[in-house]
């Protein structure tokens, strides 16, 4: 069959050539066609894996998935067969930091088969290199990028957007807005009046707000104002306590110093984590219906959650630090060991706080909260793209199946952000992003580490060339870094939890 008949079999028999960048006829005639054949098909729908299965990919999109006796031949397309592995959708991290950093952090995400990030703290240079990623200049994952961070007053943070007033918070929405951001990134210190006007100001322009919740204010106040997602579980052991009243109180009473912000931060870590010790699961419970009901998701990033509950030189040989420049490495080693916990008794209390955490995922989870899976990657030891795996395993440790934990970095992740029509399953008219796997996920969710190959916008990367980007990554990480290369994240660092 030559490539005019394939393509107007697959526009009756697919989706229809109208999902293709350019229009069928003239326009397709130099669109790459890529036929992955006789794979085992996990398309993050929930259905069951499909054996046998035939994916068409017609530019940078999937148009046709079936058996693969069903599909006519053509010579005029590129076959892949992918007998023996198994193709899942393109994995988002839903909660990601250094995003400008094309030689270490970009790579990183594709090779790891993450298509899709959201950038949780934003700038005008992110929008830039997102710019030339769409572009085809940069080999990189989409991106949904936050606002800058907007705190209250002394944050942790000397370059977030500090607001006091309710005019000031609202001016910093427009200020997002007209920057193009797509979500509005708040933090941990800002007062009511604040985030009120924020929230509001938020709705009226069409931005939506996620972050951290501000530990000032109770989490049910903030799930009512509609909070779209919660990052890192932060004051949810609180919200759960029976002491949640007198806990809180005392965060509030708390005075920040000026010099010292960190501090008060380690006044409220302090108590989430002793909010633990007093859990009610009959307020757990009418916490999650409320977050359900009001669709409230929870990005728990348990990743960046057991680096900080782990003695400080749990990570330090982990053989993935070959990718990461030298700078960055002796940084993360000087922070780690003002944040994890140093004696037997604070290493227990952190390892069953840890565990108190997952459990609350799964609670959560089976309450029908919508869980996004991210990393918090840029903080110590949460390395871009490998993260992404460690999270889907530790979602399962907590309780979700290998499928839902998949579905947090794909289906969930697209649904979360209203992109679900164009991405997150591997199904007909959605974009051709792909990882294939040499081993089945479902039965060992380990298995996502053991990628064949990445499709990304279409584009096949190949055992070879991952092998070549993965050398180039760790060569570069032995080289002198730039001036600036070497920052913290947004979320942890300094800080005691």
């Amino acid at each position: 069959m030559d490539r005019r008949t394939f393509l107007q079999w697959l526009g009756i028999n697919g989706v229809g050539l109208a999902v293709l960048p350019a229009t069928a006829g003239a326009a397709t005639a130099s669109t790459d066609i890529t036929v992955l054949t006789n794979a085992t098909l996990i398309d993050g729908t929930g259905a069951p894996a499909s054996k046998d299965t035939t994916i068409v990919l017609v530019g940078d999109r999937i148009v046709w998935t079936g058996p693969h006796g069903r599909l006519p031949q053509t010579q005029d397309a590129r076959v892949i067969d992918l007998r023996g592995k198994y193709v899942i959708p393109g994995l988002w991290d839903m909660h990601t930091h250094w995003g400008l950093n094309v030689q270490t952090t970009i790579p990183l995400h594709i090779v790891n088969g993450v298509t899709s990030v959201r950038e949780m703290w934003g700038s005008p240079e992110q929008h830039q290199l997102r710019d030339r990623i769409n572009r085809g200049e940069i080999l990189g994952p989409r991106f949904t990028i936050a606002s800058a961070l907007i705190d209250g007053q002394y944050s942790l943070w000397q370059t977030a957007t500090q607001v006091v007033t309710a005019e000031e918070a609202r001016a910093a929405v427009r200020t997002a807005k007209a920057e193009n951001a797509d979500f509005v990134k708040v933090y941990s210190f800002l007062l009511p009046e604040a985030f009120l006007a924020l929230n509001d100001e938020a709705r009226k322009v069409g931005l939506r707000i996620a972050g951290h919740q501000p530990v000032r204010i109770p989490v049910r106040q903030v799930v009512a104002a509609g909070m779209r997602s919660y990052e890192h579980l932060y004051q949810m052991p609180l919200a759960t306590s029976r002491d949640e009243d007198a806990l809180l109180r005392r965060i509030v009473n708390t005075p920040i110093d000026p010099a010292n912000p960190f501090l008060f931060w380690a006044v409220a870590a302090e108590a989430d984590m002793q909010a633990s010790l007093s859990h009610s699961r009959s307020k757990a419970a009418d916490l999650y219906d409320r977050m359900a009901r009001g669709g409230t998701w929870q990005s728990p990033t348990l990743s960046v959650l057991r680096v900080h509950s782990s003695p400080p030189d749990t990570f330090v040989n982990d053989p993935r630090l070959v990718y990461i420049p030298k700078e960055v490495r002796e940084y993360w080693a000087q922070t780690i060991g003002l944040i994890a916990p140093t004696t037997p008794e604070a290493i227990a209390a952190h390892r069953k706080y840890l565990r108190f955490r997952l459990d609350m995922v799964n609670a959560m989870e089976q309450a029908g909260v919508g869980i996004i899976g991210g990393t918090d990657a840029g903080n110590p030891y949460v390395i871009a793209g490998f993260a992404a795996h460690d999270e889907l395993g530790l979602l399962v440790e907590a309780g979700l199946s290998p499928m839902r934990a998949l579905q947090t970095m794909t289906r969930d992740a697209a649904r979360f952000l209203k992109l679900d029509k164009t991405m997150g399953t591997v199904t007909p008219g959605k974009v051709a992003d792909l990882v294939v796997l040499d081993a089945n996920p479902l039965t060992d969710i380990a298995n996502t580490q053991k990628i064949h190959a990445v499709i990304t916008r279409g584009k096949v990367i190949t055992a070879e060339q991952r092998a070549k980007i993965l050398a180039d990554v760790a060569a570069n990480a032995e080289k002198p870094q730039p001036q600036g290369a070497v920052q913290p994240a947004c979320c942890h660092v300094g800080g005691q939890i």
